[in-house]
């Protein structure tokens, strides 16, 4: 199994990619996201690859960061999301995104990606709510980032206090994340009693 390569590339078609490695060279499909970051003649890079092996086919899927590796990993477990869906999503929305997308419910998100219709984009936000609170590249250590016009970072501590307070009470790490991502959106200078009490009206809506 190929889970990594690095060397040069040499040839780009769109989000394909030839890169090669010590004289070889390996055909990767890449998400539009990393194709734009992707150059012929560019100094050595590194990609991780995901492998799929079929009876008439192998195809290497190569990805920038261990977040987009994971990010499809968990789209492609989705019953109707296949790996072609996965990429598509993932060139419209960073493994970030995506993670604030599932986390909000916000399916019409997701149906931004070629391909993919709003139920499959309702499967993905609705399967992946528990999973993606799991997973430390994709929202498991909990990293908050509410972005202002400036694209800053907002109060990440703040955020787990209120995370750890609710789950707390009982409520799911997903469910308590999206709630005070919501929050704190509409209230960006509550304190932690405020903020805490805005995620339980968020959740109770």
């Amino acid at each position: 199994m190929i889970a990594q390569l690095r060397g040069h590339i040499v040839r780009k078609d769109g989000t394909q990619i030839v890169i090669d490695v010590q004289g070889v060279g390996y055909a990767v499909v890449v998400s539009g996201k990393s194709a734009s970051q992707l150059f012929i003649g560019n100094d050595e890079v590194t990609l991780l690859a995901e492998m799929q092996v079929r009876e008439d086919s192998m195809t290497l899927f190569g990805f920038l960061d261990a977040g987009e590796k994971d990010a499809f990993k968990l789209l492609i477990s989705v019953q109707g999301v296949g790996a072609k869906a996965a990429m598509a999503i993932l060139s419209v929305l960073s493994p970030d995104q995506l993670s604030q997308a599932i986390i909000a419910k916000d399916k019409a998100m997701v149906a931004r990606a070629d391909g993919v219709g709003p139920k499959i984009a309702q499967r993905v936000v609705n399967e992946l709510a528990e999973k993606i609170g799991k997973i430390e590249t994709l929202g498991g250590a909990l990293p908050i980032r509410i972005n202002d016009d400036a694209g800053t970072d907002r109060q990440p501590g703040l955020c787990r206090d209120a995370i750890s307070a609710l789950v707390n009470l009982g409520y799911g790490q997903s469910e308590a994340h999206g709630a005070v991502l919501r929050a704190l959106s509409s209230r960006p200078d509550a304190d932690l009693s405020s903020l805490i009490g805005a995620a339980l009206q968020e959740m109770s809506q």
